[in-house]
């Protein structure tokens, strides 16, 4: 038997005889379909795809609150943004409101890692995220905290120096839970130049196509096809794996080749990290979880590269599980929370589940059982845009609060199984289904509004402060840029619908 971790002083739960750790692989901005065992034709993904073969796959689960700020607090406290009042990265909505619950208690008490730790399990966070967003409240629960130290911009062979030592000093201890927290699929594509490119002689993705790439650089908005990069003002140098514009089809493979190396790369050294499991002979008895933060806007609305938007391509999140004993493999196509996930390692380990919690277990579709997901999803942007979107059956609903400086329509909808890409908005042609979405909406929102513990909603808190935080304040010079560019129409839109 393995040496134990000395017990967290308020644990009342005896130890298990079974020897279980928990691995939950982060992989920041990867879509679900630029991996293999999500059906991408591009091998991306082997050692992923390795453990997917064994594990239980979720086709359509989603980030409740995006993009990274929001979504890692909704994953961490099992809250909905809505509730923890953390929607966006800067300004009072992104820190954790205080909950008035009487007794001393804290909403770092909530946050799974607390809830783990409490129940036996010893924690660690491997990850500079707490650094990249001031995001302090991330490390309640934390045993252990190991800053990678580049805020974001390391590659995954600068996490692995941190990831691995810890795994060749602890893998055969008893009952750990590592968050493990990758960032290559980010923007700036900054994968080594030695490392080449593994997709040099594959073709692109068929969409966007010529025709979509022409219109979408003759519009406009921050990360559009015509400033993929950045505002012209403040335009950054592109890498060696990127462009200053889309264009051509060329442009596009050289933009989503570099995105699809990153995604290799870190599955490159995902497979050191499965490696070592391996070796020290605890790969087998280790429950493995991959997901994201977020997914990637790769042309959807107009958006390259980034993630602004409450839509599908960046709401959808990868969901794999392995889980030694329980899972039965499989694929699972019910819709589901990442907060969902948190309920599901709680009830998994042990832990007691907080009553602040928002998330459902999925254990039972992880045996094999009967389990249909949710009804419906309600999905929230806060940094771009200022969005709320809806996705039930095979639809998206859209509504935009406030467009930030892009040309968003106040209402759109999308047949996301047919229209993966939402080129075609179907509000206009189907109010019945916009009908139907806002009354999901309402009802979700009539829910946590008449909760005890019930807030203003923070997403009006982004727009009172002056609007979505990352194009706050630029208006003007954006403005500048569009009339440079010969846009007087789109100038003027941006100057109406947009606060300084």
């Amino acid at each position: 038997m393995a040496a134990r971790w000395p017990f967290h002083p308020q644990s009342k739960i005896a130890w298990e005889k079974t020897v279980l750790r928990i691995l939950y692989i982060d992989m920041d901005s990867c879509r679900p379909d630029h991996l293999g065992c999500y059906g991408y034709a591009r091998q991306t993904s082997p050692q992923i795809d390795r453990i997917a073969r064994e594990a239980a796959v979720f086709g359509n689960c989603y980030a409740s609150d995006t993009p990274c700020l929001p979504s890692r607090t909704a994953l961490l406290t099992g809250q909905f943004g809505f509730k923890t009042g953390v929607v966006t990265h800067h300004g009072t909505p992104s820190h954790p409101r205080r909950p008035n619950m009487g007794g001393g208690a804290r909403s770092a008490d909530a946050a799974l890692p607390r809830a783990l730790v409490t129940a036996g399990w010893y924690t660690c966070f491997i990850s500079p995220f707490i650094q990249r967003h001031s995001a302090w409240h991330s490390g309640a629960g934390f045993r252990e905290v190991l800053d990678t130290g580049k805020a974001g911009h390391e590659i995954a062979s600068e996490t692995n120096a941190a990831a691995l030592p810890w795994l060749e000093a602890n893998a055969k201890r008893d009952r750990w839970f590592l968050h493990l927290n990758y960032w290559d699929p980010h923007r700036p594509y900054r994968t080594p130049p030695e490392y080449g490119n593994p997709f040099a002689h594959e073709p692109a993705p068929a969409w966007p196509d010529a025709e979509t790439l022409e219109r979408q650089h003759a519009s406009y908005g921050p990360r559009s096809a015509s400033e993929p990069i950045n505002y012209r003002y403040r335009n950054p140098k592109p890498t060696a794996r990127e462009v200053d514009a889309l264009r051509t089809r060329e442009d596009f493979k050289t933009w989503i080749d570099g995105y699809d190396t990153g995604i290799r790369y870190m599955d490159d050294h995902i497979g050191q990290v499965l490696g070592e499991l391996e070796r020290q002979g605890v790969l087998d008895d280790t429950a493995i979880i991959f997901s994201a933060d977020h997914g990637e806007q790769q042309g959807e609305l107009n958006v390259y590269g980034d993630h602004h938007c409450a839509d599908e391509a960046t709401a959808h999140i990868p969901l794999i599980v392995r889980w030694p004993g329980v899972t039965k493999p499989g694929r699972h196509e019910g819709l589901c929370y990442n907060l969902d996930l948190t309920a599901t390692i709680a009830e998994l380990a042990g832990a007691e589940r907080p009553a602040l919690w928002d998330g459902t277990s999925f254990a039972a579709a992880l045996r094999g059982e009967a389990w249909r997901g949710r009804e419906s999803l309600v999905l929230g942007q806060g940094l771009w845009t200022c969005q709320r979107s809806v996705r039930w059956d095979d639809y998206l609903l859209i509504q935009t609060l406030h467009p930030g400086l892009k040309p968003l329509p106040p209402t759109l909808l999308f047949d996301v199984k047919r229209d993966p890409h939402e080129t075609r908005d179907l509000s206009g042609e189907r109010p019945e289904l916009v009908a139907q979405g806002s009354r999901h909406l309402l009802a979700w929102t009539h829910d946590l509004v008449s909760r005890p513990q019930a807030y203003a909603d923070p997403l009006n808190t982004v727009i009172h402060e002056g609007g979505p935080c990352a194009t706050r304040g630029h208006r003007d010079r954006y403005v500048e840029y569009l009339l440079e560019r010969g846009m007087p129409g789109a100038a003027e839109e941006v100057m109406t619908r947009n606060a300084v």
